[in-house]
C-alpha cells in the first residue's frame, strides 16, 4: 500500500495524468499501424504503384521480389524471356550460317564441283553475314554474362536496342543477300540439273549428314531472309515488356523502326527488279515512305563517294533550298532576289576506324574527308545528283548578318551556293555542322580559321 501511494505521488508530480498517457500510447499505436500499412503497401520500384500484396508465406516472399508488384514482376519475367529468346535465336541463326559454309560451300569448293564464280552466285555475301553475326552475338553474350555476374538476374541492364543500333550496318548486308536470293536459287536449280556430281552431293548430304537435320541447301539459304524478318517481332516482344522510362526503351523503338524501313526498302528494290517475291511487311505508319527514301538516298550517296559503309557517318540529311547567285552582290539586294529550288542534301563524313571491332568502330576517329551530296527530288523512281559531291576540304562556309536566314558555301575557284531551310533554326544548325568540318579539312585550314582572304581568288567572294 505504501508503494502504491508513492507511485501515485510520483505520477502526479510528473505532470502527466492518466488521460494524456493514454493518448500518447494510442498515438504510438497508430504510428506503428501506419508504418505497418505502408510496409504492406510500399510502392513498386518499377511502376510506383502501392498494390503490393502482403506476403504471409516466408517461402513465397523469398521467391518473389519483395519490392515489385505482381504486374511488374510478370513484366520483368517476360522481358528476360524475350531477351534470352533474341540471343538464343541469334546463336541458332549463326549455327545455320556455319553449316552453309562448312557443310556446303567449302566441300563444294574443295571438290571442284563449281567454279568460284558459280559459288559466289549461289552463296552471295554469306561470309559477310557470318562475320557480322559472330561480332553481334559476341557482344550480346558478353552483356548477358556481365548482367548475371553483377547479380542482375532479370537482365534489366541488358540493352538490346543500343547494341542493335551499334550493328545497324548489318542491315545493308542483309539487303545485298536478299536481293540476290532469287537469282541464287535459279542458278542452283540450273546447275543441279546440269551437273550430276552436284546433285549426288546434295542428296547424300541431306540424307546422311546428321548436322543438316534432313534439310536441303535451299532451306539453309533461306536462313538470312527468315532472320531479318524476325527481328521486328523479337524487338516488339522486348518493347512490350519494357517500361517507357527504361534507358533502352527509345533505342528499342528506333531499332525496330530501322529494320522495318529496311524491309520496306528491300521490297521496293525487288519490285523494281521484276521479282515476284517480297519480304514480310510491317510498316503501316505515315513515316514509312520518308524513311525508305532516306535509305535509298544514303545508298546513292555511298555509291557516289565510294567510301566504305563502316567508315561513313551520316551527320545530317534532309531537304534544303538551294540557289546559285550570279555574282557576289546578292547580299545587298537580299535573298528574296534569288531563285531557290528544293534539294535533298546529305552531309557525309569519312572517319578512320579505330578498331576492327564493329562496335568500337562506331566511335568517332580522326576525320579523313567530308562531303556534301546534292540530290534532286525523286523523278521517274530514281534519284539524280545535281553535280559531283562538294568536298568541304575545298570549300568556305560563311554567313552574313543581313541575311541570317541563309548561309553561303563557296567552292574555291569554282562555284558558290546559297542554302536555307524553311526553319531558321535548322538553317543555323546546318551552317554550324558544315562549317565545323570545312574548318577541320584542307591544306589552308590554318588561314584565318578557314575564312576567305586575299589568298583565295574566286569571282563569287563577297565584298
Amino acid at each position: 500500500a505504501t508503494r502504491t501511494k508513492s507511485a501515485d505521488v510520483e505520477r502526479a508530480d510528473s505532470g502527466i495524468g492518466q488521460m494524456p498517457a493514454r493518448k500518447w500510447r494510442n498515438r504510438a499505436s497508430e504510428t506503428l499501424s501506419s508504418l505497418q500499412a505502408w510496409e504492406a503497401h510500399r510502392p513498386c520500384t518499377d511502376c510506383g504503384e502501392r498494390d503490393l500484396p502482403v506476403e504471409t508465406d516466408v517461402q513465397n516472399c523469398n521467391q518473389r521480389r519483395a519490392d515489385l508488384c505482381e504486374k511488374c514482376h510478370k513484366r520483368r519475367t517476360e522481358r528476360k524471356e524475350s531477351v534470352l529468346e533474341f540471343v538464343n535465336t541469334e546463336a541458332s541463326y549463326g549455327e545455320d550460317l556455319r553449316i552453309i559454309k562448312e557443310e556446303f560451300y567449302l566441300p563444294m569448293q574443295a571438290a571442284g564441283l563449281l567454279s568460284q564464280e558459280q559459288l559466289q552466285g549461289i552463296f552471295s555475301n554469306i561470309q559477310e553475314l557470318i562475320d557480322l553475326n559472330e561480332n553481334f552475338l559476341e557482344i550480346l553474350q558478353e552483356e548477358i554474362d556481365q548482367a548475371f555476374d553483377q547479380g542482375d538476374d532479370d537482365l534489366m541492364t541488358v540493352c538490346i536496342g543500343e547494341i542493335f543500333l551499334e550493328f545497324v550496318n548489318m542491315l545493308p548486308a542483309f539487303q545485298t543477300y536478299c536481293l540476290q536470293q532469287s537469282s541464287s536459287v535459279n542458278m542452283l536449280n540450273a546447275l543441279e540439273k546440269e551437273k550430276e556430281l552436284l546433285r549426288i552431293f546434295l542428296n547424300v548430304s541431306q540424307n546422311d549428314n546428321t548436322a543438316l537435320r534432313r534439310m536441303n541447301l535451299r532451306s539453309f539459304l533461306m536462313a538470312p531472309l527468315q532472320r531479318v524478318t524476325k527481328y521486328p517481332l523479337l524487338l516488339s516482344r522486348i518493347i512490350k515488356a519494357t517500361t517507357e522510362y527504361h534507358p533502352d526503351h527509345g533505342s528499342l523503338r528506333e531499332a525496330k523502326s530501322r529494320i522495318e524501313s529496311h524491309l520496306e526498302h528491300i521490297n521496293m528494290k525487288t519490285k523494281q527488279e521484276g521479282n515476284t517475291w517480297t519480304l514480310r511487311s510491317f510498316r503501316q505508319d505515315s513515316k514509312k515512305k520518308r524513311e525508305v527514301i532516306n535509305i535509298e538516298m544514303r545508298e546513292t550517296a555511298l555509291k557516289t563517294v565510294g567510301w566504305l559503309r563502316e567508315e561513313t557517318r551520316f551527320v545530317m540529311e534532309g531537304s534544303l533550298q538551294l540557289a546559285q547567285p550570279p555574282d557576289g552582290q546578292w547580299v545587298k539586294k537580299g535573298s528574296k532576289t534569288l531563285k531557290f529550288q528544293n534539294m535533298q542534301v546529305l552531309l557525309l563524313v569519312n572517319m578512320k576506324r579505330v578498331s576492327e571491332s564493329s562496335l568500337e568502330s562506331a566511335e568517332p576517329g580522326p576525320v579523313k574527308d567530308a562531303v556534301l551530296v546534292l540530290i534532286r527530288d525523286k523523278n521517274n523512281g530514281k534519284f539524280h545528283l545535281l553535280r559531283e559531291p562538294l568536298r568541304l576540304s575545298n570549300c568556305i562556309v560563311s554567313t552574313d548578318p543581313d541575311c541570317d536566314d541563309t548561309f553561303e558555301l563557296i567552292e574555291i575557284r569554282r562555284e558558290a551556293f546559297v542554302f536555307r531551310d524553311s526553319d531558321r533554326a535548322r538553317t543555323h544548325h546546318w551552317f554550324r555542322q558544315i562549317r565545323r568540318y570545312s574548318r577541320e579539312l584542307g591544306s589552308w585550314k590554318k588561314r584565318r580559321n578557314a575564312l576567305p582572304n586575299i589568298m583565295i581568288s574566286t569571282p563569287h567572294t563577297r565584298p
